[in-house]
């Protein structure tokens, strides 16, 4: 088994090493815990549709982040709008068209401004929106589902069609940019809740997929092994015949003895053949004897 020590066979095991590493302690770790938070996400989308609405302040104290356990629950909030904060967050995507959704902050009856999706628009030609419905005045009673901020993203807001536009719902980010003290988190309404334009609508069960693509992680990690196992035993057999064709009969190194010539026969078919005499030192007799048999 010395030939493992060669530099191929070397690289060929660390390689090796490393995929089998990457599968059992990255890859499918990483595919499992997916896995975990879509069933999760499945889960919070079903309990949105079955579990009765409860006043915010009961699921989320003012100016906390909303944890896991509220994420697409249902919320009752109270207060006023206040359009002058509003803004749209970009590049959004409804049943597979190109969308804006419209954010507005709400100042709530237990002192936090929050913001509140009031649903989307399609761009009419390009990127021009269509004109929006500004938010009643006065207080107002809301429905909607509880949701946390998006991540933060590098992309500076920018103002276009006369609305500032954000690439990402951050209440941090869109406070800073309105001037506002935002409450971390957002609700998205419910149709026909006052002030919704065109709700946005549940995203559908995730299929989860992520549950197999561990188990195949795990399956590749185990082929890599057995593959190289195999062809390390390929290798060592065909050296170990290798070894035994080099081998003589005697088990000495070497080539094996070639056998002797055969013996030649009784008949001395195989004997060397004598010269036949010259004809100048036969006398007459001799050569009247071949000619005529006598």
């Amino acid at each position: 088994m010395r030939f493992l020590l060669r530099p191929g066979w070397i690289a060929l095991t660390l390689a090796v090493a490393g995929f089998a590493f990457g599968c059992y302690y990255l890859l499918a770790p990483w595919q499992f815990h997916r896995s975990t938070e879509r069933d999760g996400n499945n889960a919070a989308l079903a309990r949105a549709v079955s579990t009765a609405p409860v006043p915010r302040g009961t699921l989320v104290p003012p100016g906390t982040e909303p944890g896991a356990a509220a994420q697409w629950r249902q919320v009752i909030v109270t207060g006023t709008y206040e359009p002058t904060g509003e803004v749209l967050a970009r590049l959004r995507s409804v049943d597979g068209n190109a969308a804006s959704e419209i954010l507005t902050p709400l100042r709530t009856t237990d002192g936090e401004t929050l913001l509140v999706d009031r649903g989307y628009v399609k761009p009419q030609t390009g990127e021009t929106l269509p004109p929006i419905a500004p938010p009643p005045a006065g207080p107002v009673t809301l429905v909607g589902y509880q949701l946390p901020d998006e991540p933060a993203t590098d992309r500076a807001p920018i103002t276009q069609g006369g609305y500032r536009q954000v690439y990402a719902v951050d209440a941090a980010q869109i406070g800073t940019l309105v001037g506002a003290r935002l409450s971390p988190g957002y609700v998205q309404l419910l149709p026909n809740q006052p002030g919704v334009v065109t709700a946005v609508p549940l995203p559908p069960p995730d299929p989860n997929s992520s549950y197999s693509y561990a188990w195949q992680w795990l399956i590749f990690g185990v082929m890599a092994i057995g593959g190289w196992f195999y062809f390390v035993r390929l290798e060592y057999r065909t050296r170990l015949a290798e070894a035994e064709a080099s081998t003589g009969p005697d088990g000495e190194g070497g080539p094996a003895p070639v056998p002797p010539a055969p013996a030649p026969d009784r008949a001395g078919r195989d004997a060397p053949v004598e010269p036949p005499p010259d004809p100048r030192t036969r006398t007459t007799s001799e050569v009247l004897a071949d000619r005529y048999g006598r």
